[in-house]
């Protein structure tokens, strides 16, 4: 017996009249589907042919659909609707994983550059979980974490330096109306200090004028960093921030330095456990994560 499949008009003909019958144009139907418009008309003869019907009325200028033209496309996108349901329900759903970072590294760093790991890795649905805590990797269904400060130490977490820290002083170019830089002494009363949770502007001052007996002064305080970023970009005041968190902004002249120090702070690692839940993906973003803190002083990955 003969199959009845084999008597269906080819798939590629099928989209090529679905298409064409939604446009009312050749010329359109073949933008979308990337093909010239002399190969989405063939393909549409090629199904009239085959069906003995004609299924659009040919214009100067436009296509108009005949009733049976009209008849048949209603069935042809159902059809296509139900391939694409079982298509759907048969492959195999997106691998979630979940990376938790502070919110400062997730603004200024992480999202910066994460189109380039979603290219790559089309595969993972990634999760960005930001907290300033850390998370547990069991209860919390985290998969991997980037964090600053000390390391936790702990036999069952691989741990890696992400990159060091050095701490600058930024403000917008249009808070300092012609200043001459570096600001000496006197000119840091004149200005408003924006602190964040890390208050590392005492150690700072005294980096950058020892022996003063300068004191950190009236300031507006932030629980994120990203927060005294911003107010720095709005010309609030002086943010003291990692330089790695603000190359985009000093690359543009959004923020300048008014200072010549900086100061070293505890930086970022990246951690995981030893034996992740899921390993292949883990371990990949772990590799991209270090890959791109390698050009700022981070380690290499193994």
């Amino acid at each position: 017996m003969r199959d009845p499949h084999s008597r269906l008009p080819p798939l590629n003909a099928l989209r090529a009249f679905d298409v064409a019958a939604r446009h009312l144009n050749f010329r359109l139907a073949a933008e979308e589907m990337g093909v010239t418009q002399g190969a989405v008309a063939q393909q549409v003869r090629n199904l009239e042919a085959t069906l003995g019907v004609k299924m659009f009325e040919r214009r100067p200028r436009s296509l108009a659909l005949t009733d049976e033209g009209r008849s048949y496309v209603v069935q042809i996108r159902r059809a296509f609707a139900l391939i694409a349901d079982a298509t759907a329900a048969v492959r195999p759903a997106p691998l979630r994983l979940t990376i938790s970072v502070t919110p400062t590294f997730a603004s200024k760093w992480l999202i910066p550059r994460l189109p380039d790991f979603t290219a790559a890795h089309p595969d993972v649905d990634l999760r960005v979980l930001a907290a300033e805590s850390l998370s547990n990797f069991q209860s919390d269904g985290v998969d991997i974490a980037v964090r600053q400060g000390k390391p936790p130490v702990a036999p069952g977490l691989r741990v890696d330096p992400l990159f060091e820290q050095g701490v600058t002083a930024v403000c917008s170019p249009n808070l300092l109306a012609g200043a001459r830089l570096p600001l000496a002494p006197d000119d840091l009363t004149r200005f408003t200090l924006l602190h964040d949770a890390h208050n590392l502007w005492p150690d700072y001052i005294e980096a950058e004028f020892p022996g003063a007996g300068l004191s950190a002064g009236r300031g507006i305080r932030f629980s994120h960093t990203s927060l005294a970023i911003d107010a720095a970009v709005a010309g609030q005041g002086i943010a003291l921030v990692s330089g790695v968190l603000v190359e985009q902004e000093l690359a543009a002249g959004r923020l300048v330095r008014p200072f010549r120090t900086t100061i070293a702070a505890p930086g970022f690692y990246v951690v995981m456990p030893r034996k992740p839940r899921h390993p292949a993906p883990t371990l990949a973003i772990r590799r991209w994560l270090l890959e791109n803190g390698a050009g700022q002083g981070a380690c290499s990955p193994e």
